[in-house]
Order: structure tokens, then sequence, then C-alpha cells
């Protein structure tokens, strides 16, 4: 597949990068300053870009079976830069009349996991309080998303770890893993790159965790 990744030089994002040249398939690795960005391969592209026009984006996205996305706030000083380059992104998306759409949110802007334990509940209530602008950015994002006329799929794993991919983890349509706490971030490029060729995950949230 021709394949177009956003926030390439994010942690997922050069997983996804990664993962997908090694898949064999073509990757155009969107990306503001590519001294940041070290991934190397036959089959990549590097499309230098700010993200604030949707026009110029265009070429990137022009003609891809799917879009990728990484893009999300890396500290809380950052909340909000998830909707405002989604809906960059989008416009190009819809202007090129591309509509697969893979993104990466987060575990608690979707709903609570049945089942869940006092221990886990209350460590959502913290997390989710002590960051409550990333994922109101996030819920923008995917607010943002479901108007939009693409086929999008809004990958939501827990607390990321820079560990090796395992391949190995849960997944929830709608929903979420109970007692899901951990999830690499290559398990989660994993994931979004599988969810590209799943139909049941189209216009839903997927919940992922170990």
């Amino acid at each position: 597949m021709k394949l177009t990744v956003f926030g390439a030089t994010g942690g997922t994002g050069k997983e996804i990068v990664r993962q997908a040249l090694n898949a064999g398939h073509e990757v155009t690795a969107v990306v503001r300053d590519p001294a940041r960005f070290p991934v190397t391969g036959d089959r990549l592209e590097v499309f230098r870009a700010d993200l604030t026009d949707p026009r110029a984006l265009r070429p990137a996205v022009a003609g891809r079976d799917a879009v990728l996305s990484g893009l999300g706030a890396r500290s809380r000083k950052d909340a909000g830069i998830a909707a405002r380059l989604t809906r960059t992104v989008l416009g190009a998306l819809e202007a090129e009349g591309v509509r697969r759409l893979v993104v990466v949110s987060a575990a608690p802007v979707g709903p609570e996991p049945e089942g869940d334990g006092f221990v886990d509940r209350a460590m959502r209530g913290i997390v989710s309080a002590v960051l409550k602008d990333i994922y109101a950015d996030l819920r923008e994002m995917e607010a943002e998303l479901a108007r939009s006329g693409t086929d999008w799929t809004s990958v939501r794993p827990p607390r990321l770890q820079d560990k090796p991919l395992t391949g190995s983890y849960r997944k929830v349509v709608g929903g979420f893993p109970g007692r899901g706490r951990f999830l690499a971030r290559a398990d989660v490029a994993h994931a979004m790159l599988a969810a590209v060729g799943d139909r049941a995950t189209v216009r839903q949230g997927v919940g992922v965790a170990y």
C-alpha cells in the first residue's frame, strides 16, 4: 500500500514508519524538521511541512491508500495541537478524496471498561485530572473526525512505554480492555497499521492494551 504518516518524528510515528517499511509498503513521512527524523529506506519519501496549510499537504496525501497520524501533545503546554493539526490534515484528505485515516488518541477519551476494580478507576481518575487539557484536546480531535467524511479509526492506548514490539495485546472496538494499564509505542503502531485494513474499525474508537 501507499501510506502517509503524520507526526513521523514522534515515538509512535517513527514506529509506524519503520513497521510499514518492513511490511513492504511505500511510505511518505511528513515532518517539520527532517534532521530529527532518523528512519531511512528505499520506499520512504520524507515530505517537509509545518501543517498549517491544507493546500501544502495535498501532495503528501494525493493517491494514498491510507493516512496514519501520530500527532498529539507531548506535554500539557502543547494541549490543543492534536485537534488543530488534525483539522489541517482532514482538509488535505477531503480535498484529495482520500478516505482512510487512522489516528492515535488515548484511553480516557473513550468509555470506561467494564469490571475494573477500585485501583484502576482511581488511577484513571487521577491521570484524567492531571492531563485534562490534553484529553480535552483529543476529544475535540475525535469530534473533528466524527464531523468529517473520512473513514476514520481512533486507536486509544493507555500509558505508553518505550519497549520492543510484541504484537500481542488486547483490542476492543468501541470500548477498552479491562485492567489495561500499559502498551508499548511499537504495539500502538502495530495496532494502527492493522486497523487500516479492518473494516470493523471504521468510524470507531478502538481500545488497545496488554
